[in-house]
């Protein structure tokens, strides 16, 4: 057996079925194993970025760990993006990259680049495979690291002769993993636990701010129980939209610069504020300095590192959020006295859900396109959202039951959508995928209607087409700015045209009065298909 043949057999080990990837010289040896093994899928991506989106979508949406293989030089820093990306939302993730030979390292031969050095600052770990015979450990090793703690992306950098290496012996897997100095805290402090309980039974206005980490710990159920239980109602971030359905009488919205009125209004009024699974970021929490002034806050994170570094904790506490959450919940927390509280909130929501939205003759305003798409959604849908004006229409408006909400929060990457979608819809055939993307970031990705075709996948994708880039534009109108900029999507495709090429069927509207019959036979049409909704390049996300 040789190093290639070594990393598949690793690969099936760890149970893996899919892979996505873009083949090169450097990594054939690998394909080359693979290609002997139908039970691992390959899903060929167009460009090497989007392999690690693919990756991320999956991952979200499996819960296992998603892969992605790539060639050496521009195979590898194409990567790059696709891995930072899945870095900042911690997306437990293994990419395999294969390598110039080993004896040739630092020569700068043809399509050789230190990889494992490019991606040091935004990764969890990386290797560079050696010897063949390390395959085995470094692969139980990269997907124990990938998928423990805090999850995120691993890379494996292979030398082409060290995938042609012979082993040693016999093929070996470990059992165990034992890394010294990487020993994740799963449980929470008790004495801790006991003083988190306290305060929530002592809060007159507690507030949860719950965050992507609840979705990656699979714990919404416990969040639940904890809110509802002790009538505390919930914000989320952006990472953690989906975890608590719109409709519930708990939940405020999406908190934060971009977020609802009704839950920003829960946050300046609380008194005590439960994050959970958040960064406490930028974006969600705008002014930590006057949190801490004015309210008592918990901090329940599995990172130590996250805990104070954007904000201060009164009670911190670190460890798995489903772990410390069943811990809480185990010290029957009396229901808080919070009545009032929930009611003047209650006011703020009915108002923001009730909204009318503003009307334009010969355009749909986006917010009114989602509200009555996540109307028509099946109860586990998908929905992947890229990045820009469309993001924040759909954080705010779209009506979430029991589905998942896929974004780039942490980086922002633009073209996320539509490949995390293919990797989502790879992980759960049956679940209804849909597509939220502006012309601006569909550009960036509509190469992968490829791989669309390719696997036969059913994916609605709305476009959002304002023949600009929507959100800078927006920033430039404002002060300092001067006027718009360097955003106008001038030689944009017609993509009608695109779609059809692609053998998918499209749908324009642009009278908000056609709107239901076009939605109704948007989601209804067999295969995949793009509704493009035309929109006033002036509309702005406050709107």
């Amino acid at each position: 057996m040789n190093g290639a043949q070594a990393l598949i057999e690793s690969l099936l080990q760890e149970q893996v079925d899919h892979i996505f990837g873009y083949a090169g010289a450097t990594i054939c040896p690998v394909a080359d194993a693979l290609k002997e093994h139908p039970e691992i899928a390959y899903t060929l991506v167009r460009t090497e970025q989007n392999a690690g989106h693919m990756a991320s979508g999956y991952a979200r949406i499996s819960g296992k760990v998603g892969v992605c293989m790539v060639t050496s030089g521009p195979g590898a820093t194409n990567l790059i993006t696709g891995i930072a990306t899945a870095y900042m939302d911690s997306i437990p993730m293994v990419a395999i990259t294969g390598q110039v030979p080993s004896h040739l390292l630092g020569r700068d031969i043809f399509q050789e680049v230190d990889i494992t050095g490019a991606v040091a600052p935004f990764s969890k770990h990386s290797y560079l495979v050696k010897d063949a015979n390390d395959i085995p450990r470094v692969v139980k090793e990269a997907f124990h690291i990938a998928s423990t703690g805090r999850p995120g992306p691993v890379l494996i950098d292979i030398p082409i002769d060290v995938q042609e290496q012979k082993l040693k012996g016999e093929f070996s897997y470990p059992e165990q993993v034992n890394i010294r100095g990487y020993k994740p805290s799963v449980k929470g402090n008790e004495l801790q636990i006991k003083r988190v309980a306290e305060a929530i039974a002592r809060a007159k206005q507690p507030l949860i701010c719950a965050g992507g980490g609840v979705w990656l710990a699979h714990a919404r159920d416990e969040l639940l129980e904890l809110a509802e239980g002790c009538s505390i109602p919930v914000v989320k971030t952006m990472m953690g939209l989906g975890l608590v359905p719109t409709d519930h009488p708990l939940n405020m919205g999406m908190v934060g610069a971009h977020g609802n009125h009704c839950a920003n209004q829960a946050l300046a009024k609380a008194d005590l504020l439960i994050m959970v699974g958040t960064r406490a970021a930028d974006r969600a929490m705008v002014d930590p300095v006057d949190i801490q002034r004015r309210m008592a806050t918990i901090h329940i994170d599995v990172d130590p590192a996250e805990i104070g570094k954007n904000m201060q904790a009164a009670i911190p506490l670190v460890g798995d959020v489903k772990v410390i959450l069943r811990q809480l919940l185990d010290r029957d927390i009396p229901v808080t006295d919070s009545a009032t509280w929930l009611e003047r909130l209650k006011d703020y929501r009915k108002a923001e859900l009730s909204r009318q939205f503003p009307r334009r003759e010969g355009y749909v305003f986006p917010g009114t396109a989602l509200r009555r798409l996540g109307q028509r959604l099946e109860e586990d849908a998908v929905v992947c959202v890229d990045v820009g004006q469309n993001q924040i229409f759909a954080c705010k408006y779209l009506p979430q039951k029991s589905g998942r909400l896929l974004t780039s929060g942490g980086l922002g990457t633009m073209g996320y959508a539509l490949p995390a979608a293919v990797g989502a819809q790879i992980a759960a055939p049956h679940r209804q995928t849909v597509v939220v993307c502006g012309d601006g970031s569909f550009q960036m990705a509509m190469n992968e209607l490829s791989a669309v075709r390719a696997e036969g996948l059913e994916i609605k994708i709305v476009l959002f087409r304002n023949h600009t880039l929507g959100l800078v534009h927006q920033i430039q109108s404002r002060s300092p700015y001067h006027g718009p900029f360097g955003v106008a999507l001038d030689g944009s495709p017609d993509f009608e045209t695109i779609a059809s090429a692609y053998g998918i069927p499209s749908i324009t509207v642009s009278d908000e009065d056609k709107l239901d019959g076009a939605l109704d036979s948007f989601l209804g049409e067999k295969g995949s298909c793009l509704l493009i909704c035309e929109v006033h390049p002036d509309v702005g996300t406050n709107d």
